[in-house]
């Protein structure tokens, strides 16, 4: 069990999940998800962790083969500006290694924001906590849980 699952579990929500042999030679976790899995790219979601203003944290969840536009994630977070955090930054933040950082169950709660594009799906995966688990739900059920919001944060 992962912290990420043991949220979804004592939340009571609807998920499944989805375990594969994670290859260290790969050089896409979510890449690697959507091959291993045999899903739509589309629906497969990472959890990057943003610096915002003053050096506050900030969690962007968008689809793999997208990449975060820092201007409209500053936006989002009512910020002027934001840049992606450090490896060390995110990893003592969330609580879990980059390549499996889950946007549920990090050590501290933060500021959370949802590609807007997650919710024309039923369920999107996201990390479960793990290199090689990922974790199937709803976008309303993710945004729930991580107090989240929607937007358009990907860049064109």
């Amino acid at each position: 069990m992962t912290p990420a699952i043991n949220e979804a579990k004592k939340q009571k929500i609807q998920f499944t999940l989805h375990k594969y042999d994670h290859d260290p030679s790969h050089d896409s976790y979510g890449r690697e998800a959507v091959e291993k899995l045999g899903i739509p790219k589309e629906q497969v979601f990472k959890t990057l962790v943003a610096e915002i203003d003053g050096g506050k944290l900030a969690v962007g969840i968008i689809p793999v083969m997208s990449m975060l536009s820092m201007k409209q994630f500053a936006k989002a977070t009512g910020t002027k500006k934001a840049k992606m955090a450090d490896k060390s930054q995110a990893e003592r933040s969330t609580g879990y290694v980059l390549g499996g950082v889950s946007p549920l169950g990090q050590k501290k709660k933060l500021t959370t924001v949802i590609d807007v594009s997650a919710k024309q799906y039923d369920t999107i995966y996201v990390s479960a906590g793990r290199r090689g688990l990922d974790i199937e739900l709803s976008p309303d059920d993710l945004a729930k849980l991580t107090r989240g919001s929607f937007f358009d944060i990907c860049q064109e």
